[in-house]
């Protein structure tokens, strides 16, 4: 089974609290991206009846893209905790499709101006204490992003949970309120997780949590929403937790302030000045 970050299956099927975050340059990539079409529950569109084999995609589809539009504007807050320490920032992300994507720190003000530029599978950072920009490289990619517990590699990497994953509905731990699905990786998927449960509400479809199994089918990981509001014209968590089940305590919380979705913006917002003078 081929290697990919834990990591980046947890946040990427939050699909945007940060991922809409962090993408980059047209410096270094080229044409524009094409709007994709919407899929999933995030367009307001008619939801297959549940006992639609279509059904299940088509939620997870929405999950992964509840806070993504073809371009978006936002502004959020990321706490983490580890064993030895606490930190907290304020951040401002612009991005364009999937591929593309800036953020910046706006907050504290000694860490302020630094920020990340993906563009495609390219992933720049800039350190604006010492005004340096560096290249992620290979060996760079599994280290830890602004000190949270998601990796350079997770910034780059994308799936969709209904092309990675086998699919059913777990009825029998379902509720009133929630449906929960059981997520199987495929054989030839990327992954080292051995499952994941992903449970939505039922009024509007929303996730609510999401489990993480290692290969021993051992609850590893847990991914948490709340707060649900209206932002960028749809309602959406707009407070996501990403915690280690080892007893540690450890977690990395993102609160989306504000999100604004289809904003005027070009491929050519993302490059490597912008990067630096932002």
């Amino acid at each position: 089974m081929k290697h990919l970050s834990r990591r980046r299956l947890l946040f990427a099927s939050a699909a945007a609290l940060a991922i809409a975050l962090v993408a980059p340059p047209s410096a270094i990539a080229g044409p524009p991206v094409k709007e994709a079409p919407a899929k999933g529950s995030a367009t307001g569109t008619q939801a297959p009846s549940p006992e639609d084999p279509a059904f299940i995609p088509w939620v997870l589809d929405g999950v992964d893209d509840m806070y993504r539009g073809r371009s978006s504007h936002g502004l959020m807050e990321m706490k983490v905790k580890t064993k030895h320490w606490t930190r907290a920032i304020a951040m401002e992300s612009w991005s364009l499709g999937e591929d593309y994507s800036l953020v910046r720190i706006v907050a504290p003000k000694k860490e302020r101006g630094t920020a990340t530029l993906k563009a495609k599978d390219d992933l720049f950072t800039y350190l604006n204490k010492t005004g340096r920009t560096i290249k992620i490289t290979g060996a760079m990619m599994g280290s830890s992003w602004m000190g949270s517990h998601l990796t350079n590699n997770d910034l780059v990497r994308e799936h969709r949970l209904a092309d990675t994953f086998t699919y059913r509905r777990a009825t029998e731990r379902e509720t009133p309120d929630t449906y929960v699905f059981e997520l199987t990786p495929k054989a030839d998927a990327a992954v080292v997780w051995g499952r994941v449960d992903v449970r939505v509400r039922r009024a509007d479809l929303l996730p609510t949590e999401q489990i993480f199994y290692d290969e021993e089918l051992e609850p590893a990981r847990k991914m948490t929403f709340a707060d649900y509001t209206e932002l960028g014209g749809r309602t959406v968590p707009s407070r996501m937790r990403v915690e280690p089940l080892d007893g540690s305590g450890e977690f990395t919380e993102v609160v989306q302030r504000k999100l604004e979705l289809d904003v005027d913006i070009d491929a050519s917002f993302f490059n490597l000045q912008k990067l630096r003078t932002l």
